[in-house]
């Protein structure tokens, strides 16, 4: 079913949200209520795989015909694979807080300690001890934010978090599918970004044709969390604006 067609006899846009590592539905809960008139929103599964390649086909195996696309971090790089598998799916793409580049020695040294935490029980330590400082800025540290953090982390559980790195450790440099991204592109970033930071969008936005960059004040990196205002608004305006060119 065309996009247009889908619009007019339900007036939602199918919305699929891809959340990051050890992240689940609660990193867009503010989304999820902010969009809710205008969008029919599903949030992707990405605990189950311990590929990159296979994440997006699972994915895909549960989406609709058609679709708007976004994705935060690890749900951002498995976006990127989703436009690789099938392109011709997805009406517009918002990549929030991603790193489209392989990864470095530090960070791989880094996921196989925590695998290996977590092996030995230690996986509650990881976030809470390890993880938070790069997530969310500086002055939302130890606030209930970062328990809504170790509280999602809790729920996705060690199994889950250990196929998720393992994908990560293994992925391969997604730069070379940025030029053939045919759709609307919003790329955000939180402006606090010390994980995947500014620059790594300013990257994107380079490389992707039909992009544009918003950065996203008082926001580290799980910036839909940090400054949860500014991204429902962000993401309702490229919503909005993609769905109108299609209709």
């Amino acid at each position: 079913m065309e996009k247009a067609s889908y619009l007019k006899q339900n007036n939602k846009i199918p919305l699929l949200l891809l959340p990051g590592t050890l992240c689940n539905e609660k990193l867009w809960e503010h989304q999820i209520a902010y969009l809710a008139d205008i969008a029919a929103i599903q949030v992707g599964d990405l605990t189950q795989d311990n590929t990159i390649e296979d994440m997006a086909s699972s994915v895909l195996d549960k989406a609709p015909e058609t679709f708007a696309l976004a994705g935060l971090s690890l749900g951002g790089i498995v976006a990127i694979e989703i436009m690789r598998q099938a392109p011709e799916r997805v009406t517009q793409l918002a990549l929030l807080d991603t790193n489209p580049r392989s990864p470095t020695c530090a960070q791989i040294e880094a996921w196989n300690k925590f695998i290996q935490m977590s092996k030995e029980g230690k996986f509650t330590s990881i976030t809470k001890d390890y993880l938070m400082p790069g997530l969310i800025r500086q002055s939302s540290q130890n606030s209930s934010l970062s328990q809504t953090i170790i509280d999602m982390a809790e729920e996705v559980g060690p199994e889950a978090m250990e196929r998720q790195m393992t994908a990560l450790m293994h992925r391969l440099d997604a730069f070379k599918i940025l030029p053939s991204i045919k759709c609307p592109v919003s790329v955000m970033v939180g402006l606090e970004d010390s994980v995947c930071p500014v620059e790594m969008s300013n990257e994107l936005v380079r490389e992707i044709p039909n992009s544009q960059l918003t950065i996203v004040k008082d926001a580290g990196h799980l910036s839909s969390l940090d400054n949860p205002m500014e991204v429902s608004r962000k993401l309702k305006e490229w919503l909005q604006q993609n769905s109108l060119k299609g209709a």
